[in-house]
């Protein structure tokens, strides 16, 4: 995780700063590579920070926050959010 501004010190914290970066951005998304991620972010004692900036920032890629980008995409823009345009 790159720091901007010094935004996101708290990413100094946060359980995944042991882990392989490829556990989070992997080349392959896989159910098996997504559950080990999540459980280093369930440990994590920033994760609400890091889920926070993830969909701040409008994250597309890895696993922050225990989200995955699809997870972050509906978050962000639930099901019913657009509606017709008035006529």
């Amino acid at each position: 995780m790159r720091e901007a501004s010094g935004e996101i010190g708290w990413a100094r914290r946060g359980a995944c700063r042991s882990s392989d970066p490829e556990l989070f951005f992997p080349p392959a998304p896989s159910l098996d590579q997504e559950t080990r991620a999540k459980a280093v972010c369930g440990r994590c004692p920033v994760m609400a920070e890091c889920r926070a900036y993830a969909l701040r920032a409008g994250e597309r890629e890895g696993i922050w926050g225990g989200m995955t980008p699809q997870e972050r995409r509906r978050s962000r823009f639930p099901a019913n959010w657009r509606r017709p345009a008035a006529s």
